[in-house]
Protein backbone atom coordinates (compact mmCIF):
# COMPACT_ATOMS: atom_id res chain seq x y z
CA UNK A 1 0.00 0.00 0.00
CA UNK A 2 1.12 3.39 -0.60
CA UNK A 3 -1.09 5.96 0.88
CA UNK A 4 -4.78 4.76 0.75
CA UNK A 5 -3.65 3.33 -2.55
CA UNK A 6 -3.16 -0.13 -3.43
CA UNK A 7 -0.67 -0.53 -6.19
CA UNK A 8 -0.17 -4.37 -6.21
CA UNK A 9 -2.77 -5.39 -8.92
CA UNK A 10 -1.64 -2.52 -11.29
CA UNK A 11 1.65 -3.69 -10.77
CA UNK A 12 0.50 -7.30 -11.14
CA UNK A 13 -0.88 -6.17 -14.77
CA UNK A 14 1.77 -4.04 -16.18
CA UNK A 15 4.25 -6.90 -15.19
CA UNK A 16 3.41 -9.56 -17.59
CA UNK A 17 5.34 -9.21 -20.95
CA UNK A 18 2.07 -10.02 -23.40
CA UNK A 19 0.17 -7.25 -21.53
CA UNK A 20 3.04 -4.59 -21.50
CA UNK A 21 3.14 -5.30 -25.38
CA UNK A 22 -0.40 -4.76 -26.03
CA UNK A 23 -0.63 -1.95 -23.76
CA UNK A 24 2.28 -0.29 -25.06
CA UNK A 25 0.53 -0.88 -28.71
CA UNK A 26 -2.61 1.16 -27.86
CA UNK A 27 -0.29 3.74 -25.69
CA UNK A 28 -0.35 5.64 -29.47
CA UNK A 29 -4.47 6.02 -29.13
CA UNK A 30 -5.39 3.89 -31.23
CA UNK A 31 -8.01 1.56 -30.63
CA UNK A 32 -6.81 -2.33 -32.31
CA UNK A 33 -8.67 -5.78 -32.36
CA UNK A 34 -7.90 -8.37 -30.15
CA UNK A 35 -6.42 -10.21 -33.23
CA UNK A 36 -3.64 -6.94 -33.87
CA UNK A 37 -2.92 -6.96 -30.28
CA UNK A 38 -1.75 -10.46 -30.17
CA UNK A 39 0.57 -10.47 -32.91
CA UNK A 40 1.93 -7.51 -31.27
CA UNK A 41 2.40 -9.62 -27.94
CA UNK A 42 3.60 -12.67 -30.16
CA UNK A 43 0.90 -14.55 -28.84
CA UNK A 44 -2.00 -16.38 -29.83
CA UNK A 45 -5.06 -15.34 -30.25
CA UNK A 46 -7.12 -17.59 -27.47
CA UNK A 47 -4.21 -16.40 -25.30
CA UNK A 48 -4.60 -12.69 -26.43
CA UNK A 49 -7.99 -13.32 -24.88
CA UNK A 50 -7.66 -14.10 -21.69
CA UNK A 51 -4.87 -11.21 -21.00
CA UNK A 52 -7.31 -8.55 -22.48
CA UNK A 53 -9.98 -9.98 -19.85
CA UNK A 54 -7.44 -9.14 -17.15
CA UNK A 55 -6.73 -5.48 -18.53
CA UNK A 56 -10.40 -4.66 -18.62
CA UNK A 57 -11.24 -5.93 -15.13
CA UNK A 58 -8.52 -3.54 -13.92
CA UNK A 59 -9.54 -0.39 -16.02
CA UNK A 60 -6.52 -0.39 -17.87
CA UNK A 61 -8.47 -1.05 -21.45
CA UNK A 62 -12.31 -0.73 -22.51
CA UNK A 63 -13.97 -2.08 -25.66
CA UNK A 64 -15.78 -0.10 -28.29
CA UNK A 65 -18.06 -2.47 -30.20
CA UNK A 66 -18.24 -1.07 -34.06
CA UNK A 67 -20.60 -3.03 -35.54
CA UNK A 68 -19.96 -6.74 -35.49
CA UNK A 69 -15.88 -5.68 -34.55
CA UNK A 70 -14.83 -5.10 -31.17
CA UNK A 71 -11.37 -2.74 -30.81
CA UNK A 72 -9.69 -2.52 -27.77
CA UNK A 73 -8.48 1.13 -26.06
CA UNK A 74 -6.60 2.76 -23.14
CA UNK A 75 -9.46 3.16 -20.36
CA UNK A 76 -8.26 7.18 -21.00
CA UNK A 77 -5.00 9.57 -21.43
CA UNK A 78 -4.17 8.83 -17.64
CA UNK A 79 -3.37 5.03 -18.76
CA UNK A 80 -0.96 6.81 -20.80
CA UNK A 81 0.58 9.24 -18.42
CA UNK A 82 1.02 6.33 -15.99
CA UNK A 83 2.98 4.13 -19.15
CA UNK A 84 4.98 7.26 -20.13
CA UNK A 85 6.22 7.74 -16.73
CA UNK A 86 6.51 4.16 -15.76
CA UNK A 87 8.98 4.12 -19.36
CA UNK A 88 11.17 6.60 -17.43
CA UNK A 89 11.96 3.49 -15.03
CA UNK A 90 12.59 1.03 -17.01
CA UNK A 91 15.56 -0.17 -18.79
CA UNK A 92 15.73 0.11 -22.71
CA UNK A 93 14.81 -2.25 -25.06
CA UNK A 94 17.29 -4.55 -26.99
CA UNK A 95 17.98 -3.34 -30.42
CA UNK A 96 18.79 -6.67 -32.50
CA UNK A 97 18.28 -5.06 -36.01
CA UNK A 98 18.83 -1.99 -37.79
CA UNK A 99 15.08 -1.68 -38.52
CA UNK A 100 14.67 -1.85 -34.63
CA UNK A 101 17.09 1.11 -34.10
CA UNK A 102 15.36 2.94 -36.95
CA UNK A 103 11.95 2.45 -35.52
CA UNK A 104 13.64 3.28 -31.94
CA UNK A 105 14.98 6.75 -33.37
CA UNK A 106 11.58 7.50 -34.70
CA UNK A 107 9.94 7.11 -31.28
CA UNK A 108 12.39 9.38 -29.65
CA UNK A 109 11.82 12.05 -32.39
CA UNK A 110 8.08 12.10 -32.64
CA UNK A 111 5.44 10.01 -31.59
CA UNK A 112 2.20 10.00 -30.27
CA UNK A 113 1.10 9.41 -26.18
CA UNK A 114 -2.40 8.38 -26.27
CA UNK A 115 -3.59 11.62 -28.42
CA UNK A 116 -0.90 14.36 -27.85
CA UNK A 117 2.67 14.92 -29.38
CA UNK A 118 5.81 13.78 -27.51
CA UNK A 119 9.47 12.57 -28.19
CA UNK A 120 12.07 15.35 -28.86
CA UNK A 121 9.41 17.56 -30.83
CA UNK A 122 6.78 17.36 -27.85
CA UNK A 123 9.43 18.46 -25.40
CA UNK A 124 10.13 21.61 -27.69
CA UNK A 125 6.49 22.26 -28.57
CA UNK A 126 5.93 23.21 -24.92
CA UNK A 127 9.31 24.96 -24.60
CA UNK A 128 8.17 27.20 -27.62
CA UNK A 129 5.28 27.73 -26.80
CA UNK A 130 6.23 28.87 -23.30
CA UNK A 131 9.00 31.25 -24.65
CA UNK A 132 6.80 32.46 -26.96
CA UNK A 133 4.53 33.61 -23.90
CA UNK A 134 1.63 31.40 -25.09
CA UNK A 135 1.75 29.52 -22.10
CA UNK A 136 2.19 30.23 -18.27
CA UNK A 137 2.36 28.44 -15.75
CA UNK A 138 -0.19 27.88 -12.77
CA UNK A 139 1.32 25.36 -10.57
CA UNK A 140 4.49 23.11 -11.45
CA UNK A 141 2.55 20.65 -13.75
CA UNK A 142 -0.46 22.75 -15.27
CA UNK A 143 -0.31 25.28 -17.76
CA UNK A 144 -3.31 27.78 -18.77
CA UNK A 145 -2.82 29.96 -22.38
CA UNK A 146 -2.08 33.34 -22.40
CA UNK A 147 -4.25 35.70 -24.26
CA UNK A 148 -1.60 35.80 -27.04
CA UNK A 149 -1.62 32.34 -26.85
CA UNK A 150 -5.43 31.81 -27.51
CA UNK A 151 -4.81 34.03 -30.47
CA UNK A 152 -1.98 32.29 -31.57
CA UNK A 153 -4.11 28.74 -31.38
CA UNK A 154 -6.73 30.98 -32.81
CA UNK A 155 -4.97 31.30 -36.02
CA UNK A 156 -3.83 28.02 -36.28
CA UNK A 157 -8.10 27.22 -36.32
CA UNK A 158 -8.01 25.90 -32.51
CA UNK A 159 -10.97 27.38 -30.88
CA UNK A 160 -9.50 27.47 -27.57
CA UNK A 161 -12.36 28.35 -25.47
CA UNK A 162 -14.05 25.65 -26.33
CA UNK A 163 -11.40 23.35 -24.99
CA UNK A 164 -10.87 25.14 -22.08
CA UNK A 165 -14.67 24.43 -20.87
CA UNK A 166 -14.63 20.46 -21.05
CA UNK A 167 -13.88 18.40 -18.42
CA UNK A 168 -10.34 17.23 -19.74
CA UNK A 169 -7.25 18.30 -18.25
CA UNK A 170 -6.09 21.61 -20.23
CA UNK A 171 -2.82 21.35 -20.39
CA UNK A 172 -0.80 19.29 -18.13
CA UNK A 173 3.26 18.30 -17.83
CA UNK A 174 3.96 14.41 -19.09
CA UNK A 175 7.70 13.74 -18.29
CA UNK A 176 8.85 12.29 -22.11
CA UNK A 177 10.04 9.47 -21.32
CA UNK A 178 12.87 9.61 -24.40
CA UNK A 179 13.69 13.13 -23.74
CA UNK A 180 13.68 12.84 -19.74
CA UNK A 181 11.61 16.33 -19.66
CA UNK A 182 7.65 16.99 -19.78
CA UNK A 183 5.72 17.33 -23.17
CA UNK A 184 2.44 18.76 -22.98
CA UNK A 185 -0.94 16.23 -22.35
CA UNK A 186 -4.03 17.15 -22.40
CA UNK A 187 -7.38 18.92 -24.45
CA UNK A 188 -4.92 21.53 -25.96
CA UNK A 189 -1.79 19.57 -26.82
CA UNK A 190 -4.58 16.83 -27.66
CA UNK A 191 -6.06 19.41 -30.45
CA UNK A 192 -2.61 20.86 -31.75
CA UNK A 193 -1.54 17.75 -32.69
CA UNK A 194 -4.94 16.71 -34.15
CA UNK A 195 -4.30 20.03 -35.96
CA UNK A 196 -0.71 19.47 -37.25
CA UNK A 197 -1.66 16.22 -38.80
CA UNK A 198 -4.69 17.77 -40.52
CA UNK A 199 -1.97 20.56 -42.04
CA UNK A 200 0.91 18.46 -42.70
CA UNK A 201 3.55 19.31 -40.66
CA UNK A 202 3.22 15.55 -39.04
CA UNK A 203 1.98 12.60 -40.67
CA UNK A 204 1.34 9.22 -39.66
CA UNK A 205 4.25 6.37 -39.00
CA UNK A 206 4.24 2.44 -37.79
CA UNK A 207 2.24 2.29 -34.83
CA UNK A 208 3.01 5.17 -32.54
CA UNK A 209 5.30 7.22 -34.55
CA UNK A 210 5.08 10.61 -36.25
CA UNK A 211 7.32 11.37 -39.23
CA UNK A 212 8.25 15.14 -39.24
CA UNK A 213 7.74 17.42 -42.43
CA UNK A 214 10.74 18.68 -44.29
CA UNK A 215 9.25 21.92 -43.92
CA UNK A 216 8.23 21.42 -40.40
CA UNK A 217 11.08 23.73 -38.86
CA UNK A 218 9.83 26.75 -40.59
CA UNK A 219 6.50 26.07 -40.15
CA UNK A 220 6.81 26.29 -36.84
CA UNK A 221 8.75 29.48 -36.90
CA UNK A 222 6.41 31.50 -38.60
CA UNK A 223 3.46 30.37 -36.63
CA UNK A 224 5.90 31.23 -33.34
CA UNK A 225 8.56 33.49 -34.05
CA UNK A 226 6.43 36.38 -34.99
CA UNK A 227 5.00 36.08 -31.28
CA UNK A 228 8.16 35.66 -29.67
CA UNK A 229 9.44 39.14 -31.05
CA UNK A 230 5.94 40.65 -30.05
CA UNK A 231 6.16 39.82 -26.35
CA UNK A 232 10.52 40.72 -26.08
Amino acid sequence: MVGDRDLAPIAALLGDPARAAMLTALAGGQALPAGELARRAGIKAATATVHLRKLIDGGLVRVRAQGRHRYHELAGPEVATALEALAQLAPAAPVRSLRAHRAAAGLTEARTCYDHLAGRRGVELRDRLLDAGALTLLDDRDHRLTDEGTELVTALGIDARRLGSGRRVFARSCNDWTDRRPHLAGALPAALTARLLELGWLSRGTGRGLKVSPDYDRRLDDWLVPRIRAVR
